[in-house]
């Protein structure tokens, strides 16, 4: 049964109900280009590179995004709903508002982003780079992030609810007041400093006896 308690207060997009549909699939996207209050659904965005993009108040359902490259990217109230977002790149963006449900992440890049008040929730973040990431009122809930790497990413006001960090890297991201026992955390990827003022479950704690040079016998 998935654990749906969730303490953290998130702002949500603010998306109007009546959007007009965004005609994006045919088309190149420019660099600098600026999408408002719309909706796009239904497609495929493929073979694309562009720069400082930004989408306002959009929501995005059913889109995959294939060979897809949006460095710089600027997201304020955005949605994505059922979504194929793997292995694209997204770094050094600015995420204000935004929501990913359901959404497919693997590979995803999303190193020296800034992250303000975004949800994910049941997405698979599988293999995604954090790395240097910048997280506050960010909240990851019952979704995957094995083997995803956030190497020195800064978290303020962060929650793991229910997620699986199994061999997930966090060295250098200090993890103090983090509260990962409803995680699972074998062969998380940390080092005895970054744990300090974590919180973890009793049964979590022999995860780190290599951690502390322990022979755990049973």
């Amino acid at each position: 049964m998935e654990d749906k308690r969730i303490s953290l207060e998130i702002l949500s997009p603010s998306i109007p109900d009546e959007l007009e549909l965004i005609s994006i699939f045919e088309n190149d996207i420019q660099s600098e280009d600026s999408f408002n209050r719309g909706i796009i659904s239904n497609g495929v965005i493929e073979n694309q590179t562009a720069y400082h993009l930004s989408f306002n108040k959009v929501l995005f359902q059913n889109v995959t995004f294939n060979k897809v490259s949006f460095k710089y990217l600027d997201l304020v109230d955005v949605r994505f709903e059922n979504c194929d977002l793997s292995n694209m790149d997204l770094s050094e963006s600015v995420l204000h508002k935004v929501e990913m449900v359901n959404c497919k992440m693997v590979g995803t890049n999303m190193s020296e982003s800034a992250l303000r008040n975004v949800l994910f929730d049941h997405c698979n973040g599988s293999y995604a780079l954090f790395r240097f990431l910048d997280c506050k009122q960010v909240n990851f809930n019952n979704s995957s992030l094995c083997k995803a790497d956030f190497y020195r990413a800064k978290f303020i006001k962060v929650e793991f609810n229910n997620s699986n960090l199994q061999q997930t890297g966090m060295s250098g991201a200090k993890l103090k007041g983090i509260d990962l026992s409803r995680c699972k955390l074998d062969g998380l990827g940390v080092t005895l400093d970054d744990l300090e003022g974590c919180i973890v479950a009793p049964e979590q704690v022999i995860s780190f006896s290599n951690l502390l040079g322990l022979t755990v016998k049973r």
